[in-house]
């Protein structure tokens, strides 16, 4: 396992039927990631087709960082048929002490979440003089 891996690892509350544990049972989807590294954070962009921004929610609780969004239905009119439903999204990951967790910054365009999550001062790589 490398930093990154160790530094947010996804949690597993959901069972193979693709329902929350958690809470109460509730079929959501579970929104695809990408997590890359920069210097002195990770990058995580999430996948969240039709969440507007008053429909997302993201908590970060006892090492526990949590995405949890809504779509909202706008149907104009009366609705003759509807051969889908809109499911929300719900992922989450742990994160450890290397996360300034005070410091995570959020948005959303498009679609794509993109959450930054600054590494803690002591998880920065710094150069150590040698003295003589």
């Amino acid at each position: 396992m490398n930093a990154v891996e160790r530094t947010v690892a996804e949690t597993a509350p959901a069972t193979a039927a693709g329902q929350e544990v958690t809470r109460q049972p509730q079929r959501y989807a579970v929104p695809l990631v990408d997590i890359y590294e920069e210097e002195d954070k990770l990058v995580v962009l999430a996948d969240l087709p039709g969440v507007k921004k008053d429909g997302l929610s993201i908590q970060v609780e006892q090492g526990i960082l949590t995405i949890d969004g809504r779509v909202e239905r706008d149907t104009p009119g009366r609705v003759l048929v509807r051969e889908f439903t809109l499911t929300p999204f719900f992922r989450q990951f742990r994160i450890t002490e290397a996360i300034d967790t005070e410091r995570i910054r959020a948005s959303l365009k498009n679609g794509v979440l993109r959450l930054e999550l600054p590494k803690a001062e002591e998880a920065k790589p710094r150069k150590i003089p040698v003295e003589t």
